[in-house]
C-alpha cells in the first residue's frame, strides 16, 4: 500500500506538470472579418427558444436541461469545410472520455443555417453517432434545426459571431464547442475542431457542479486551470508544485511510520518483557 501511495504521487506529479497543446479559435468560412467567439461566461441560454428535433418534432431548448451539462457545437449541416471535422472529432474523443453520454452529459448541435431540415438533422447524427460508435448513447446527441430569429438569438446568447457569404453560398464562423451547465448557464469554451479528451473532461466535470467525474479529476483541476483567452486548460505550475511537495511528505511519512513498526516488532521479539 505505502509503495502505491509512493508511486502514485509520482504518477499524479507527473500528470500535473505535463502541458497539453493549446490552440486559438479558429474560424471556417470565406471572409473572417468580425466572425469570432466573444466570451459571455455565466450567461443565461434562452431556453425558451423554439427548434425542430431530428425527429421533426417541436422542442423548446429548455427540454434538454435541468439534469446533466450540455456540450453545445454551433455548426450548419450542409458544411464541406471543418465542421464534419470538428463533429467527427468530437465524437472520436468523446468515446474516450469514459463518462457516460446521455446519462451523465448530453450533446446539442444546433444548426446556424435556416435552411437545413430535420432530415438533414437526422442524416447528419447518424453520422455522427456511427463515428462514436456506441448504440447504448443514442439519447444524448441531438441535432436541431430552426428559424432564423432563433438561430440568432442562441449564438448572440453564447457569443458566436458568425457571417453569411451569398456568393459563395457559405457561412463563416469560429470553431470550437460551449460547454453549459445543467441550468443552461455557459460554463466553458473550447476552441478548436481538436479537443483534447481531458479539456473537455474537466470542464464538463466543472460545469456539472462535481456531480460526475472521479478523485482522480479533482486532482487535475487543482492542478490544471482554465484559460480563457485560450480556451483550454493549462498547467498550474504553483499547485503542481504544492501537491507535489504534500504527496512526497506523506510517502515520507509513510516509510517512516513503516520502518518505526518494523523496528518495534524486532525488538519486542528480542525482549519479550517490553510489551508487559
Amino acid at each position: 500500500m505505502k509503495r502505491w501511495k509512493a508511486r502514485g504521487g509520482i504518477i499524479l506529479l507527473l500528470v500535473c506538470l505535463t502541458f497539453g497543446a493549446s490552440a486559438p479559435a479558429r474560424a471556417d468560412g470565406p471572409d473572417m472579418d468580425g466572425v469570432a467567439f466573444e466570451q459571455k461566461l455565466e450567461a443565461q441560454l434562452p431556453l425558451a427558444l423554439e427548434f425542430q428535433n431530428e425527429r421533426n418534432q417541436r422542442v423548446r431548448l429548455g427540454d434538454y436541461f435541468g439534469a446533466r451539462p450540455i456540450l453545445l457545437s454551433l455548426n450548419y449541416l450542409r458544411c464541406q469545410n471543418l465542421c464534419p471535422l470538428e463533429l467527427q472529432d468530437l465524437a472520436q474523443t468523446l468515446s474516450q472520455l469514459n463518462l457516460r453520454l446521455g446519462d451523465q452529459y448530453d450533446v446539442l448541435t444546433v444548426s446556424i443555417d435556416s435552411r437545413d431540415t430535420p432530415i438533414i438533422a437526422a442524416d447528419k447524427r447518424r453520422q455522427v453517432l456511427n463515428t462514436l460508435g456506441d448504440s447504448a448513447t443514442d439519447e444524448g446527441w441531438h441535432f436541431l434545426t430552426g428559424d432564423a430569429t432563433s438561430i440568432q438569438a442562441l449564438a448572440q446568447a453564447v457569443g458566436f459571431s458568425y457571417r453569411y457569404d451569398a456568393a459563395a453560398d457559405d457561412y463563416a464562423h469560429p470553431l470550437g464547442v460551449v460547454v453549459l451547465t445543467p441550468q443552461g448557464r455557459v460554463a466553458r469554451y473550447l476552441y478548436g475542431i481538436d479537443f483534447p479528451a481531458r479539456d473537455l473532461r474537466l470542464a464538463l466535470v466543472e460545469a456539472s457542479q462535481n456531480k460526475i467525474g472521479s478523485v482522480v479529476d479533482q486532482v487535475l483541476l487543482f492542478c490544471y486551470h482554465y484559460d480563457p483567452l485560450q480556451g483550454r486548460y493549462t498547467a498550474a505550475a504553483y499547485n503542481a508544485v504544492r501537491l507535489g511537495a504534500l504527496t512526497g511528505l506523506l510517502a515520507l511519512g509513510g516509510l517512516l511510520f513503516g520502518l518505526w513498526r518494523v523496528e518495534w516488532r524486532r525488538r519486542a521479539v528480542a525482549d519479550p518483557s517490553r510489551d508487559r
